[in-house]
């Protein structure tokens, strides 16, 4: 009986003169400080830096009626928990990811014309969902729709 392909064990030669010099750098480990410094994952709410996310959100609020009569601002954004891992989002088809809840405050004011002056009416603060993102596997990659995606800069 013939061996198979299996039991063939070949042996590996190098003929370079040159060993390694130096070792291969982990060019996915750029992507992945990156995605985190962009989402802040395991910063505090109220000592995350104006950069990423937190910096989107505050460029684009406050947010004023054409009126003046009720402004919506934002407070802070807080991730959930992701529903399934990795592995079982891959087998149902699913994207691996987590619940983006925002907090905004919405302030009503008085107007008064006469004197030109606003009084505060009511205020209301609000955690808001707005979306599920998708998260970073330890690989570097996304679970979109049970499919393995790459970023891939150009």
């Amino acid at each position: 009986m013939e061996p198979s392909i299996v039991d063939k064990k070949r042996i590996r030669r190098s003929f370079g003169k040159i060993k390694n010099v130096t070792t291969l750098p982990n060019l996915i480990e750029v992507q992945k400080r990156s995605f985190d410094n962009f989402l802040q994952l395991g910063v505090e709410p109220t000592e995350r830096l104006d950069h990423g996310l937190h910096d989107v959100f505050k460029t684009v609020f406050p947010v004023n009626d054409y009126t003046e009569r009720a402004t919506v601002d934002y407070i802070s954004y807080d991730f959930g928990q992701p529903k399934y891992d990795v592995t079982e989002c891959s087998h149902r088809g699913m994207t691996f990811g987590v619940p983006l809840k925002a907090t905004f405050r919405l302030t009503v004011w008085d107007l008064n014309e006469e004197l030109g002056t606003k009084s505060v009416r009511d205020i209301k603060e609000q955690e808001v969902y707005m979306c599920d993102i998708p998260l970073m596997t330890k690989n570097g990659t996304f679970i979109i729709n049970g499919v393995e995606r790459v970023v891939v800069s150009q």
